[in-house]
């Protein structure tokens, strides 16, 4: 049996007239979209495509099928059209990092309800708040769909898709007596008041790189909350590290000199989700278009 979607990558590279702006259309990557293809043809032991100079042409296989999926599509989408509204719509479960900055998951959320309110498909979503290890084992439970965490950390379990890099700043107020500096050394901070994320997936490379050149500061708060963390940052109390992607009225973000640590963020899919790759739910497409650089 075909799947719709790769009925819906064929329609693509002939309504956009090539893979690459066919892939750009269906928000996935060029690599994805010719796999899908050449899984097409394989199931149809047919070739669909003449491929020369960058363009593409119909074969006579691919005319004949032409008719028959647009056909399809247009009837899978009478089909949803006259049960939408008989049956609750699935929640579609999102797990997000803890350690992910709100305002750029809030400003998915707040393109997807714009696009309903302009007639979009309206969803259900849940998020699901966690660490990275809890985010993992609601993966594996199915307790979650997709997850917005880590990748790249090495393991083969699930399949992800980064979606950027970042690597980390100290955080301080702006009045702050190095906050004209681009770059400080951990030297620099040694008489500094520090404050703790306690959920900072590069705490312990922090504490060393600290450790390492004599800086033993005073600890006065230490919390798992990045909110509260920035709001004690702007009112002068302490500095600390973070993710260069937070942003806070009130607080610089300055580069530590010789910590090179980077993260990679990105979505997990589930086992029983990972067809959500390829028809991936609204919210996961304007997370991509809010976050891939």
């Amino acid at each position: 049996m075909i799947d719709r979607y790769l009925l819906r990558y064929f329609l693509a590279v002939v309504d956009q007239g090539n893979f690459s702006k066919a892939a750009a259309h269906l928000n996935v990557a060029q690599p994805t979209l010719s796999v899908g293809i050449a899984k097409l043809e394989k199931e149809l032991e047919s070739k669909l495509f003449h491929r020369a100079n960058r363009r593409i042409h119909l074969t006579d296989a691919g005319t004949q099928l032409l008719e028959y999926a647009r056909r399809i599509e247009s009837d899978f989408n009478q089909a949803e059209r006259a049960v939408r509204g008989l049956e609750p719509q699935p929640v579609f479960k999102l797990g997000v990092l803890s350690s992910v900055p709100a305002t750029l998951i809030a400003k998915a959320i707040e393109a997807s309800q714009l696009d309903n309110q302009d007639g979009g498909n309206a969803s259900r979503v849940e998020l699901i708040e966690g660490s990275e290890r809890e985010l993992t084992n609601l993966l594996a439970r199915g307790r979650v769909d997709v997850a917005l965490t880590l990748t790249d950390r090495g393991g083969e379990r699930f399949l992800e898709e980064t979606l950027f890099q970042e690597g980390y700043s100290i955080a301080m107020s702006e009045d702050h007596a190095l906050s004209g500096e681009p770059s400080i050394p951990g030297e620099a901070l040694a008489d500094n008041v520090m404050i703790v994320r306690r959920h900072c997936e590069a705490l312990s490379e922090t504490s060393r790189h600290f450790t390492e050149r004599g800086v033993r500061p005073f600890f006065a708060f230490r919390s798992s909350n990045d909110e509260r963390v920035l709001e004690m940052v702007r009112a002068g109390l302490g500095v600390t590290i973070m993710p260069d992607s937070y942003t806070w009225n009130g607080v610089i973000m300055r580069k530590l000199s010789g910590f090179e640590i980077v993260r990679s963020i990105g979505l997990v899919w589930a086992g029983h989700a990972e067809h959500m790759h390829h028809e991936s739910p609204q919210i996961v497409d304007l997370i991509r278009k809010k976050w891939q650089r």
